[in-house]
Order: C-alpha cells, then sequence, then structure tokens
C-alpha cells in the first residue's frame, strides 16, 4: 500500500533510523518498521527520491512511501511494516503549517519520563497512540553530567525532562531559533538494569 506522509522524525535509534509521520488525508500517525518487533530502519530503506537524486528523508518533507501492512504493538499502534518499494517526496510542508498537525493530549502518557510495560501489557493502561506532536513551552535543550542529550519543557502545566534522540540536536543547541515544537514519541520496552522489568521512555524525537 501506498501513503503520503509528512514526515515528522528520522531519529537515532541503535545507530540506524526511526522514522515517523503523518498521512496527509487523516492526519493519522505512521511509524514504518523494519519487521513485526518494530525494528528501526536502515539508511537505504529511509531514502526517498526527488528530481535531483536520492536522500535521507528530514522532518516536514511530503513523502510518498511504501508499506506492507500494519504492525501495531501494545506500545506502539502506530507501526507498519516497510514495503519493498522506492519512496518519493512530494514536496515539502512550511514551519507555519506544522500547527495544522499538532496533537493535543491532556498530558504525554502522564507525568514522569517513562510508562510501565507491564500496566500496558495487563491493560491498566492502554495506548492509543505512541507519537505526539506539541507545542510546549519553557524549552530547555542541553547535556546532563553524563554527556547525554536531554530536553527539558512545559507542556499542559506538566514539567517534563526527556532524552532527545533527534540528529540535529547539536545544530538546535548552537543555533537556537525559539523551537517550541516537538516530535514525542514512546519508546521500545526496556529494561536499565538488564532484566525483564521493563518500561517504555518517553523520547523527544524531533525538535521543529
Amino acid at each position: 500500500m501506498r501513503k503520503v506522509i509528512v514526515v515528522f522524525a528520522n531519529s537515532v535509534k541503535h545507530g540506524k533510523h526511526c522514522v515517523a509521520g503523518k498521512d496527509v488525508q487523516t492526519k493519522q500517525w505512521i511509524r514504518p518498521v523494519g519487521d513485526s518487533a518494530g525494528a528501526e530502519l536502515d539508511h537505504n530503506q529511509c531514502t526517498c527520491v526527488n528530481p535531483y537524486g536520492k536522500y535521507t528523508v528530514k522532518p516536514l518533507q511530503k513523502v510518498d512511501i511504501d508499506l506492507s501492512a500494519h504492525s501495531p504493538l501494545e506500545n506502539q499502534p502506530e507501526n507498519f511494516l516497510v514495503g519493498s518499494g522506492e519512496w518519493t517526496q512530494r514536496y515539502k510542508i512550511e514551519p507555519h503549517e506544522v500547527a495544522h498537525y499538532l496533537d493535543t493530549p491532556d498530558t504525554l502518557w502522564g507525568t514522569g519520563n517513562r510508562v510501565d510495560f507491564s500496566q500496558i501489557e495487563n491493560g491498566v493502561i492502554n495506548i492509543e497512540q505512541s507519537l505526539y506532536l506539541v507545542k510546549v513551552a519553557d524549552l530547555e535543550i542541553y547535556k546532563n553530567t553524563d554527556n547525554k542529550r536531554r530536553a527539558s519543557f512545559l507542556y499542559n502545566g506538566n514539567n517534563y525532562d526527556l532524552a532527545v534522540t533527534d540528529p540535529n540536536f547539536e545544530n538546535h543547541v548552537q543555533n537556537p531559533q525559539n523551537q517550541s515544537v516537538l516530535c514525542v514519541s514512546l519508546g521500545e520496552k526496556y529494561d536499565p538494569a538488564g532484566g525483564e522489568n521493563y518500561f517504555c521512555y518517553k523520547i523527544v524525537a524531533t525538535i521543529i
């Protein structure tokens, strides 16, 4: 199946790519993935053709993508298996048009920086969508004492401090442009201790 999306994320995941965007017709999120477990995409899988050549997709581009099937996970219901067809760029949207694609949830999956995966598995927490494009306030982009990339911000009265996987992080730090829109994603299940006490961490995938 072919879908035209506006790309809102092409972030770093395990050294590869996590791409996500919104269907231009329905405004529904689509996350192309490499397999049914939600694997990241390699470089060739997230390139698109335009009149000048073949390039990695970038936020705000409109891209006609090939998908093979819907492949939802409990924590990532927007996942679609990527197809084998070529992706084609269909121009882009302008920064002022981003407002037409914003989400307005009450919170970003509650407060804090993560969600207990067992509560998702047990149905205590229902993840209707694992991606949000939100307008935030008091955004600060920084590196913490462990040299980890972070973003702290205020959304709908709640303070958040989340990891950042935007590959343009350094440019945002060095050349602040009063950014106020973030693509925030709920990540894959992960146990920082290496066991099976899984959490899904909230991640800033793109700073716009």
